[in-house]
């Protein structure tokens, strides 16, 4: 009986041994994983792999398991989700996401991983600079000079050193644009940055991170404000490695020795209009490039990047555009993130030359003329951004519709009172669907991003002859008759016309100005010109003088005469003229030619009277007192023959009712006679 007793009370405690080890274990979330410790533990890729394990663990734990209290449980619950989100988020390219999920990192390594002071220099050797890579020496001060100036840290570190400038490289003949590793150990020189361990263990992080989560060696610099970054653009494909190394094995080992630049060590950054390559950074391998492509463009599940579909066009968390491609399509793996700093959008800010005044004065004032007006000019010139300060002008009364590609200009977060709405294209609806359905959302202003297809292009001109009062557009054509040209042959393409003569007629009839905006060899952008549109009247030119000739020969000449005037008419016709309002001469926006006297009657019959006011002192600053005299004598004119109608109206209504009034009284008196 003792015996039994001893053995149940044994059972009994071993399996309470057993259950309280196991709930001991699940409560132990949190606890250190054991860390093997040898030469190899604290580089950068064992404390990658560290790090992906443990937020591994933390985001899969099942909480319900582990016994804990209510309140801790719904504490722990929160900081999961949060976690999770965070995770996710800061793939899209959101900043605060990035920086939760950093300071995480911070805290497991110098918490549970066992980083201090000591072990840190063997992720990356801050004690030795000799050892330092160029690219160290690189995070290493822009974590510095981040801490000082944020996200114009880029900026700061180019502008003081003047990285942004023409140089010759070693065997090259020609200049280019490229920030060297040379020229990155000299800045580190020069500056010794000392750093505490914090900041050391931070730069640490931020390694880890851009190859766990982020976009690799363009991650610090993609959040920077600049106008770009992309990669993959140059260096040799892997495609052509391996056809190399059947033919040239000396060539093969100068890529192998890094001599050569392949596609996964091609950084460029797009920085105040100039293209600079970043040799001194890589993205190691085209594994890493591939991966970065893969994760850059998924915000809001754009779709899947495949060899079917080898593009993708969209936005950051950011409001960054994205453009990815892949090969079949393209020859390697490549990315191109264009940034829009909407806080720099003014006019008084893009418009700086001499004769900025009256450029920006002019541009204000075709706006609040409800002209329609395109901004063209090659790629990166600055169309879109100058887009954004021309809308600053359009009166706070009018409804702004926008259709764009890429959700680019976001005006809403620069005007978020304004009405405002903007609309994109997707794999399911066209641009021209898009514009369909603005015709029926009560705007008063359209304005097209880039007219970049036909049928976009199409309806612009419709929706800008009865859809709306006025449209701004951008458009990449470089003279103002390849403008007209490419506008009606989009009307032609579409099929709305089959005459090139009228095509163009109703696109010289819609476009009023163009303004045209250059960006040259050295990156600086301004604009070249602002040109108005004129259309011709076509003018009767026929005679009737046959009529006058005695002869048979004589009546035969005049009217080959007039049959001559209509073969012109017919196959040469010239249906407009244009001209400079404003030109850039001599490093100058000087304002050159007059607009015309329909275009200006018209631009004050949209204005407000205050700035109808500041119109007429703007044409007479530099067009003279004549030409203002008689855009308002025209308009006074017509003042003065409505009320002439309207008091000759009036007296013929009064003489009416006098008429009938004597009418009555005489014949109230024949009755009273009579009476």
């Amino acid at each position: 009986m003792i015996l039994n007793i001893v053995l149940m009370l044994a059972v009994i405690g071993i399996v309470g041994y057993i259950v309280y080890y196991n709930i001991k274990k699940k409560q132990s979330a949190q606890v250190e994983v054991a860390v093997s410790v040898d030469d190899k533990t604290y580089t950068i890729e064992k404390m990658i792999e560290f790090v992906k394990k443990r937020l591994d663990e933390i985001t899969k734990i099942n909480l319900y398991d582990i016994g804990l209290s209510e309140e801790e449980l719904k504490r722990r619950k929160n900081k999961k989700y949060a976690l999770k989100k965070a995770l996710k988020g800061c793939t899209y390219g959101d900043v605060n996401d990035k920086k939760y999920v950093k300071e995480l990192i911070f805290d497991i390594l110098k918490n549970e991983y066992g980083v201090t002071e000591t072990n840190i220099s063997k992720a990356i050797p801050f004690d030795v600079p000799s050892l330092l890579t160029p690219q160290d020496k690189f995070d290493i001060l822009i974590y510095l000079y981040k801490k000082e100036f944020g996200y114009e840290a880029l900026t700061q570190l180019i502008k003081k050193y003047d990285l942004a400038r023409l140089k010759y490289l070693e065997g090259e003949t020609k200049p280019c644009y490229v920030i060297t590793g040379q020229e990155i150990d000299d800045i580190y020189e020069k500056e010794s940055p000392v750093l505490s361990f914090e900041d050391k263990l931070n730069v640490v992080v931020q390694r880890i991170y851009q190859h766990y989560k982020g976009y690799s060696s363009i991650d610090e610099i993609r959040d920077m404000n600049i106008d770009g970054v992309s990669g993959g653009v140059s260096g040799l494909p892997e495609s052509f490695l391996s056809q190399v190394a059947q033919t040239d094995s000396d060539y093969l080992n100068q890529v192998t020795e890094h001599k050569v630049p392949r596609a996964c060590d091609s950084i460029w950054i797009f920085f105040q209009g100039v293209s600079i390559r970043l040799a001194f950074l890589s993205f190691g391998t085209e594994a890493e490039l591939k991966r970065v492509c893969q994760n850059i463009y998924k915000y809001n599940n754009p779709g899947q990047l495949s060899d079917t579909n080898g593009y993708k066009i969209n936005e950051m968390k950011d409001g960054s555009r994205v453009v990815v491609v892949r090969p079949s399509f393209s020859e390697t793996w490549a990315f191109f993130v264009r940034k829009f700093d909407v806080k720099r959008a003014t006019l008084e800010q893009l418009v700086r030359l001499p004769g900025a005044e009256d450029a920006i004065e002019l541009l204000k004032f075709l706006v609040k003329g409800a002209r329609i007006t395109a901004i063209t000019g090659e790629q990166g010139s600055g169309k879109t951004t100058l887009l954004m300060g021309m809308i600053e002008n359009i009166y706070e009364t009018m409804n702004i519709r926008v259709q764009e590609t890429a959700f680019e200009l976001h005006l809403r977060k620069i005007y978020p009172t304004r009405n405002i709405l903007t609309f994109r294209e997707t794999d399911t609806i066209s641009g021209q669907e898009g514009l369909d359905v603005q015709k029926k959302t009560d705007g008063s202003v359209n304005i097209i991003g880039e007219v970049a297809t036909d049928p976009v292009a199409s309806w612009m001109i419709q929706a800008a002859q009865v859809a709306s009062k006025f449209t701004l557009f951008t458009h990449h054509a470089k003279t103002f008759p390849n403008l007209v040209t490419a506008l009606r042959n989009s009307m032609l393409r579409t099929g709305v016309f089959t005459d090139e003569k009228t095509a163009e007629e109703q696109v010289v009839q819609v476009l009023n100005f163009d303004v045209h905006q250059v960006k040259d060899f050295r990156g600086r952008r301004y604009i070249e010109r602002i040109t108005e549109c004129i259309p011709l009247e076509s003018k009767n030119e026929y005679t009737f003088e046959h009529r006058n000739e005695k002869t048979l020969e004589g009546k035969f000449d005049k009217f080959f005469d007039n049959a001559t005037r209509y073969f012109e008419k017919s196959t040469d016709k010239q249906l407009y003229t244009y001209r400079n309002i404003l030109e850039y001469i001599d490093g100058e926006l000087v304002i050159t030619n007059p607009i015309t006297t329909q275009n200006l009657k018209e631009m004050r019959n949209n204005m407000s009277e205050a700035d109808v006011e500041e119109f007429d002192k703007f044409i007479e600053k530099h067009w003279g007192k004549q030409l203002e005299q008689q855009v308002q004598y025209s308009s006074r004119e017509e003042e003065i023959e409505v009320k002439s109608k309207m008091k000759k109206q009036k007296e013929k209504v009064t003489s009416t009712v006098a008429a009938t009034g004597a009418k009555k009284t005489t014949r109230k008196r024949k009755t009273q006679n009579k009476e």
